[in-house]
Formats: C-alpha cells, structure tokens, sequence
C-alpha cells in the first residue's frame, strides 16, 4: 500500500494511504473508517477490493490513528469539527479524480465514518457514483439535542479536550446486552474472539471520545435528522446498507432499515439492504467476513457498471 501525503485539509501531517490495482482500474474507493479506530484497519479489504481492480484509499479521521499525539485522541478541532471530517473527504477525492480521471467513484463509510459518508453525499452530491454504508444507525433528534447538549456544557466548562466518560458510558454500556457468554467489554464489535482482542490490545482504538468530538458528532448526527436534504441526491444513485442483524449500534437492524427508508422515500431507485443473520457491528471483522466482501465485490461490480451510463446530479 502506498502512502502519501494528506491532500490539503486540516492537519496536514496525515497521510493518505492508497492501495492499486495490477489490472485496469474499474473505480476507486475512498474508506472512511469509524470511531476510535483506525486506518491500517482496513489494509486487509483494500488488498482484495485492489485484486478485484479497485483502488482503494483510506486515511484517518482527525483525532484518530498514529498521527494524532496521545492526549488529543477523539479530538477533532477546535471548532467546525464534523465539516472538517466532511471537507477532508472532498480533498481526498479531488486528489483522486485527478490521480484516477474516468472511472467511478464509491465511497464507504463504517459506522462513524457511514455518518461522515451520509453528510459527504449531502454536501457533495456531484462527484459521487456510488455509496456504502456499513454498521450506520439511525438517531432521532431528541437523541442529537441531549448529547450535543451535555457535550456543550462539559464545552463551556473548559473540559473540552478532556475525555467524556459520561457520554462514552451512555453510547456504549449497553452494547453487549445479550450477548452471552460475555469475555470482555468490545464484544458487541464481532463475534471472531481474535478479531475483538486485537482490537482491545490496539492503543489506537476503543478510546473515549472527547466532549468537543462528541459535540461535533452530535453536530452531524443533528444534521442527518433533516432528511430533506436527501433530495439533492441523485435518483439513479447505487446505496448499499449493510449490517449485522445483532449489530447495537444498528438496534439490530431497525437503523440500516429506517436509513434505507429514508432514501427510498427521497426517491432514489436502486438502494439495497443487506443484513447478516447473527452478524454483529464490525461486519469487515466478523467471521462471515469472507462472505460480506464477496457480497461487496459484486455490489460494486453492478453499481459501478451503471454508473458508466448515468448522469450525476446537476
């Protein structure tokens, strides 16, 4: 995988990490991966997606991976955070349409980064050919109001770099309800057991999140909750939403549902919901993976192909 510098944004010490095919390019895919997480985490996919004749791109989210010194982990900016996250999307993929020109462009987001993704295809609706959402979930308003709230506050009282314990403990302690017999407290993320050590073993990943970072989550999550917006979008638009069936995060399925809804009603045609049966939210690490990324390729073979003939929203 080649890494190069980060194309403009903020925090320019990134990098961007870009693995190539060795046949003729069919599209490229941009990764954006998920809270307290982490680039390198998606190396494995981009290395069969690239056997498969894509490029793939991935980089991490400001406040995330080995670029981010240790005491500014789940700390995005000090301002205008979640626009950030948006725009370094849009700096990656103007680097890529140059670098790549022709072919289609995918974006997939998982989990945090499918709520980056879901803004990107609302602020950036022309260069988009295609979009995945995986482990994504559905957050009413109210929901938005009292974390952004809580987050503010901690804001206001100079504690906005400092990790939010209480609003950490109200996203996650209920997670692995159910879920029997219990080893540890990321079991929610998968059922592989190696895949969920590697992970609690990964000091860059399973962080709290900050008060500001959890306010500008909560900034985003807000905004999604206009679903009106969804009428910039493209009808002809491919949107692929997958989850795992026992995925918390997703309640089970009623999130990616209740998305997949959302973009039916806004009249996009060609949407696609798949949900695994005992899957759970980290389906890239689960142990049906080998299935999901076959599923994934030939999603992306379809979706690609007729993005050659259709025309992006003006």
């Amino acid at each position: 995988m080649r890494e190069i510098p980060f194309p403009g944004g903020e925090n320019s010490a990134r990098s961007l990490y870009v693995q190539e095919p060795q046949t003729a390019v069919r599209g490229v895919v941009l990764v954006l991966h998920g809270m307290a997480e982490h680039a390198a985490r998606y190396h494995v996919l981009a290395g069969h997606l690239a056997d498969h004749g894509y490029v793939v791109a991935v980089y991490n989210h400001l406040g995330h991976g080995p670029e981010t010194p240790k005491d500014q982990l789940g700390y995005f900016a000090d301002k205008y955070g979640w626009r950030l996250l948006v725009e370094d999307a849009e700096h990656v993929r103007g680097y890529l349409a140059e670098t790549y020109p022709n072919v289609p462009f995918i974006l997939l987001g998982h989990s945090m980064g499918s709520f980056v993704a879901r803004g990107y295809a609302i602020q950036y609706p022309d260069g988009l050919d295609a979009l995945v959402l995986s482990g994504t979930g559905w957050h009413p308003r109210a929901t938005c109001l009292l974390g952004g709230t809580l987050a503010r506050v901690a804001c206001v009282l100079g504690k906005g770099k400092q990790p939010a314990r209480l609003l950490h403990n109200m996203a996650f302690s209920a997670n692995n309800k159910g879920i029997t017999p219990l080893r540890t407290d990321m079991d929610w993320l998968s059922r592989d057991e190696k895949e969920v050590d590697a992970y609690v073993a990964d000091p860059l990943c399973g962080f709290p999140m900050t008060n500001a970072g959890y306010r500008d989550l909560f900034d985003g999550l807000l905004e999604l909750t206009h679903v009106d917006r969804l009428a910039v979008l493209s009808k002809d638009l491919p949107v692929l939403v997958i989850s795992g069936r026992d995925d918390a995060v997703g309640g089970g399925g009623t999130g990616p549902a209740t998305i997949a809804r959302q973009y039916r009603d806004a009249g996009l045609t060609d949407v696609q919901l798949q949900l695994y049966d005992g899957a759970r939210h980290e389906l890239l690490h689960e142990l049906n993976r080998v299935q999901v990324t076959m599923d994934l390729m030939d999603w992306l073979d379809r979706a690609t192909s007729r993005s050659k003939g259709r025309k992006r929203h003006v």
